[in-house]
């Protein structure tokens, strides 16, 4: 029979070894993710190149130079293509994925038939990585080789659709292949946030005589609100990170036209060799994302008080 002492030290074991398990990761998360987040804060107050400057005397340093690569970017024309296409691309992927999304999430909220085998056809393409994404729709909007062709192939030679080579439309060609990639998630988020309503209140508002529509627009859609935040809050942050998908499709080009600020700051920092303006471009970001997620989170912390 184990005596008190055994039985204090195994409790105090059992208490311990989640912690040690995990501390080697949380080390790692502390030094490469939080530790080189300040490291670029604070590379972007100074003048750095990709390589550390050296001085006169050989030393190597990071000379502080205020916020004058801050002063820089937002003189920079490049930046602010790069910020006005984010505009554009942020704002119609997050109304079209949410459109589509909800859209989806009603109809196989109707209990059709073969919901198990649709549900993950629209799912499926969030499981490839956005340069698979990038590469196929790149192909596919090809007009020597892709869609415009094909059509052109079956008799219709007036056809065109060159977007992706398109100043004027090739932003639309990196959102639509977005969008194709990101719906089905969203349809996932509003399908559970329907199966998760009270369906007796439904079966009331129907009793008494609420038509579908006001259904949807007086009670389901309301409750709602905590799917619509996440997927705003999610959407928002692929957007703002957008970086592979650009580079698959059209690299930032032609020209300028797709340039996004992920895009901007890998240009910067590796091609231009000015790490001080690619810091602090990747901090704007940053705060774009905190901007972001910290009303969010202290909706959510504030919502589990109440």
């Amino acid at each position: 029979m184990a005596t008190g002492a055994e039985v204090d030290l195994r409790t105090r074991l059992q208490n311990w070894l989640p912690k040690l398990v995990l501390s080697p990761s949380l080390a790692m998360i502390f030094v490469f993710v939080y530790g080189f987040i300040l490291f670029t804060v604070y590379v972007s107050f100074t003048d750095s190149r990709i390589l550390p400057f050296v001085d006169k005397n050989g030393q190597t340093t990071y000379e502080l130079i205020g916020f004058s690569n801050y002063e820089k970017l937002f003189s920079l024309s490049h930046w602010d293509i790069s910020v006005m296409n984010m505009a554009i691309y942020a704002g119609l992927y997050i109304v079209i994925c949410t459109f589509i999304g909800l859209l989806l999430a009603i109809l196989l909220d109707q209990k059709i038939r073969g919901e198990g085998f649709i549900r993950p056809i629209f799912l499926y393409p969030m499981a490839l990585s956005f340069i698979v994404t990038g590469t196929a729709w790149k192909w596919m909007l090809d007009p020597a080789i892709g869609f415009e062709n094909i059509v052109q192939g079956w008799g219709w030679t007036t056809f065109t659709f060159d977007w992706i080579k398109n100043r004027d439309f090739a932003i639309y060609t990196v959102i639509l292949a977005a969008v194709w990639q990101s719906s089905g998630f969203t349809m996932a988020m509003f399908l559970a946030g329907l199966r998760g309503i009270d369906t007796e209140i439904l079966k009331a508002a129907q009793m008494d005589g609420a038509s579908n529509w006001n259904l949807y627009r007086r009670i389901i859609i309301p409750q709602l609100r905590p799917a619509f935040l996440s997927a705003f809050v999610i959407l928002a942050h692929l957007a703002i990170k957008t970086f592979d998908l650009v580079i698959a499709m059209t690299g930032g080009g032609p020209g300028r036209a797709t340039e996004l600020p992920a895009t901007f700051m890998y240009s910067y920092t590796f091609s231009r060799n000015q790490m001080g303006i690619g810091a602090a471009s990747a901090v704007i970001m940053l705060m774009t994302i905190a901007a972001i997620m910290i009303p969010y989170l202290y909706s959510e912390l504030r919502e589990r008080k109440s």
